[in-house]
């Protein structure tokens, strides 16, 4: 600003000397006025030089005015003025603090793609989440994605004095042990009530968690995992189960190596034989309700609903014999001896199936577990690990792009071999199943199920990244009628697993003729787009009273990684 002043005093006492030199005089302020006019390009013309040297002067003075006016001037206003006003509204938009009236809500401590992926969850069901960000510009990004973000010190434990941690339903927890366990801390010591999940790193790390404060600590590693191992096909044990609440179990069972590859719905005869209802199909990660004519083909995965003795019955319907399978399997390959590949041969061991690991590191702690030391992508290792014979192939390495990569790869030597694949963002779900997996896990859903199995018991069962179990009350819309003639397999494409009645008794799998009625408890499932269809229709109302039993997801995973 200076240099600016000082130029427009030099240019106008060389203007009246360039003046007098022409032999004209001006006043000491018409310097000022021509110098103003020249350098800021209006150029009104009224004062003009007549000599080479008076016009050589005037093309300097207005380059200079085009460089200090035009452009170092606007410069410097946005910086030294705009900018920081700018800054100072930006830091006025992220929110410091919820208002008193916040309720119910969840906290996620952590900005992760898996912590994001959660916030995305919950607010399908309708929970309220807020991210807890240290960083103003994280903060940013994420309400420019439409998510909920305050801005807090992880370790003050004013930051959840602030997001009125006493009245939300829960903190989830999601950074490394190190810095989890400081955040368990301080939020326990602020609010000691509070509802504390927390997703660990190292199984070791769950005590010291839970000595800080933690109500429910996860090694989501092991649970994926188990999950992962559960999907191999047993011959002798070919349903798993997803779930279940009073008698009412929901199970999956893959139709390879079955006698229904090949036939239709129809033909399979499974309600007559077992009498579980098929209420969904899985196609490489597309679900869709069956139909009278649905063909059931290697890669599909059927969805069953029923009572405990029928889904047992359609284990047997579908599995070989346990003599007959005594006979030495091939074993599984598992690409990836990381965490998750070894939870998966620890898992595979329990249940009697033969594991061999193919990874590029020697040092793999995983007990008797045989390990071929190289890289997956080379043909000659492959086959020493019996890429040839191996019934199942589970893909598990970290890297979503490699983990595609292997399974096109692995497609390509064993079109027959069932193929399960590991993702960690939901995102490459769908690219994995075209790569050629059959069955896709994404770390990401299945720490999303847990949370929300975890802090909605008695409203929703999350059973992966699209599929999910809810129930609703049923009202005027819908009472007197039956499931035929209610409309809610066309209208809302959901499958209705239960009815329970105001009486206390229960039916599962009820027929086409059976009639609603008001204040009976009706019993779905479907994916998100479902569940907004059936809201849209017919409301979703919440019953007054608990569940008939409770909804266990949640629970079962923590008892059964714990054990």
């Amino acid at each position: 600003m200076l240099v600016l002043v000082a130029e427009i005093v030099i240019f106008s006492l060389l203007f009246h000397w360039l003046m007098l030199y022409e032999g004209r005089e001006y006043s000491f302020f018409t310097g000022f006025y021509w110098t103003f006019t020249v350098m800021s390009t209006l150029g009104f013309g009224d004062i003009t030089f007549t000599s080479d040297l008076g016009k050589i002067f005037s093309t300097v003075v207005l380059v200079s005015g085009i460089i200090f006016f035009l452009i170092l001037l606007p410069f410097t206003f946005l910086q030294h003025f705009y900018i920081p006003w700018m800054e100072k509204q930006k830091k006025e938009m992220v929110p410091r603090s919820l208002p008193q009236t916040t309720t119910g809500h969840v906290l996620i401590a952590g900005t992760n793609p898996i912590a994001l992926n959660l916030a995305e969850s919950l607010a399908r069901y309708d929970m309220q989440a807020f991210l807890l960000c240290g960083d103003m510009q994280v903060a940013l990004q994420l309400m420019g994605r439409g998510l909920n973000a305050v801005l807090g010190e992880y370790d003050d434990k004013e930051t959840y004095r602030r997001l009125q941690a006493d009245r939300a339903a829960a903190l989830v927890v999601m950074d490394s042990d190190i810095r989890s366990a400081n955040i368990v801390f301080s939020a326990h010591e602020a609010t000691p009530d509070l509802n504390i999940v927390a997703g660990v790193e190292k199984l070791e790390a769950r005590d010291i968690l839970r000595m800080a404060g933690c109500s429910h600590c996860f090694h989501f590693y092991s649970l994926l995992g188990e999950a992962l191992a559960r999907r191999v096909i047993h011959p002798s044990r070919r349903v798993s189960i997803l779930g279940h609440f009073g008698r009412l179990v929901l199970a999956e069972a893959p139709v390879m190596r079955t006698p229904l590859a090949g036939k239709t719905l129809w033909q399979s005869r499974i309600r007559e034989d077992a009498g579980v209802s098929v209420v969904g199909v899985w196609t490489r990660g597309v679900f869709s309700l069956p139909r009278p004519d649905t063909i059931f083909g290697n890669s599909t995965v059927l969805m069953v609903a029923g009572t405990a003795e029928e889904v047992n019955a359609f284990n047997r319907m579908l599995s070989t014999p346990v003599e007959e399978t005594a006979a030495k399997q091939p074993p599984t390959i598992i690409i990836g001896g990381g965490r998750v590949g070894v939870a998966v041969a620890r898992s595979l061991a329990r249940r009697g199936i033969n594991a061999i690991i193919v990874d590029r590191k020697k040092d793999i702690d995983c007990g008797e577990i045989p390990v071929v030391c190289g890289e997956a992508s080379d043909l000659s290792f492959m086959e020493r690990a019996g890429i040839r014979t191996t019934p199942s192939i589970i893909v598990t390495t970290h890297d979503d792009d490699a983990n595609i990569y292997l399974t096109i790869y692995c497609r390509s030597l064993r079109p027959d071999a069932q193929i399960i694949s590991r993702a960690s963002l939901d995102k490459n779900v769908n690219g994995l199943h075209l790569a050629g997996a059959d069955l896709v896990l994404s770390l990401a859903s299945l720490i999303s199920a847990t949370v929300i199995n975890l802090l909605s018991p008695n409203r929703v069962l999350m059973l992966n990244e699209r599929l999910a179990v809810f129930r609703s009350k049923i009202t005027d819309i819908l009472a007197g009628k039956t499931l035929k003639t209610s409309g809610i397999r066309n209208n809302t494409h959901c499958s209705v697993l239960a009815v329970h009645c105001r009486d206390g008794s229960s039916c599962i799998n009820p027929p086409a003729d059976f009639e609603l009625k008001r204040d009976d408890v009706i019993y779905l499932i479907g994916d998100n787009q479902a569940q907004q269809l059936y809201k849209s229709y017919y409301g979703i109302v919440m019953p007054d009273e608990p569940a008939s039993a409770q909804w266990q997801a949640g629970i079962q995973l923590e008892k059964r990684e714990q054990a």
